[in-house]
């Protein structure tokens, strides 16, 4: 039996924590499906005029289906790989403006944005700090949008098992504070007034890709720490064992989280 791997140092500021996974990031992490933009035209008046910030929009996954609904889009990100990732995901798109700026200090005008949503994102701000922000940059009746992509660990055999890799391969991941949502939205939204949306959202990969999902995640073990071989050979077996005409499913619920701060 082989022993599981010694927990790292987490030692890097959540501004930096992706800056050696952009390129798995970018390839392999789930986008938003358009059916997120229902309730947010449907209660909170979302048009294609409505000004949004994106904080902390990484490669541009969030911005990408407002930018499909003519909205303005401010992808406001503090890491400079991610950031110039989505810079040439949207080079030729001109309602994308790149910030470099955090959730704490966007750098934006106030009073100027009709939304300020978080992608997968606000789990890593300063929330005393952050809610102030966004108070600043909305309009008087500007909305909060927070959305994840929830991985549905018991979906599928596979799903249940890749879960179990990561709890016995990865040290950082048992110590994550992000996996329960409900904290981050109970301190942005006051007595827990929100509204709620969830859809079902999906990802299909090959071996290559599946192993880029996996190395996109910030608490997934990279190429020089100890246990890291281990880690993709049970992958890698996973894989076999699961793949259906070289693919694998990977599941989630889109979870849309809104209203006013």
């Amino acid at each position: 039996m082989t022993a599981a791997p010694q927990a790292a140092p987490a030692s890097l500021a959540p501004t930096e924590k992706f800056s050696d996974r952009v390129e798995d990031y970018n390839r392999c992490r789930p986008g938003y499906p358009p059916e997120i933009l229902a309730p947010l035209r449907k209660t909170c008046g979302l048009t294609s005029k409505s000004t949004v910030a994106d904080i902390g929009s990484g490669t541009g996954l969030l911005t990408q289906p407002f930018l499909d609904n003519g909205n303005r889009v401010w992808a406001v990100e503090p890491n400079n790989e991610m950031r110039t990732a989505a810079e040439r995901n949207f080079l030729r798109q001109p309602l994308f403006t790149s910030v470099n700026g955090t959730a704490e200090a966007s750098g934006l005008e106030s009073g100027s944005m009709d939304f300020v949503t978080a992608g997968q994102a606000f789990h890593w701000f300063d929330s005393a700090k952050t809610i102030p922000e966004f108070r600043r940059i909305l309009k008087p009746d500007g909305w909060v949008v927070l959305i994840w992509n929830h991985r549905l660990h018991t979906a599928s055999d596979f799903m249940v098992e890749y879960e179990d890799l990561l709890q016995k391969q990865c040290p950082q991941y048992k110590t994550r504070t992000h996996r329960d949502h409900a904290k981050s939205v109970k301190e942005i939204f006051a007595k827990e007034c929100f509204y709620y949306y969830a859809c079902g959202n999906q990802q299909s990969f090959d071996l290559a890709g599946l192993k880029g999902r996996l190395l996109s995640s910030s608490y997934s073990l990279t190429a020089g720490d100890a246990g890291y071989q281990i880690m993709i050979d049970e992958l890698h077996a996973l894989f076999q064992q699961h793949e259906v005409a070289g693919q694998i499913k990977f599941e989630y619920e889109t979870r849309v989280y809104f209203g006013h701060i």
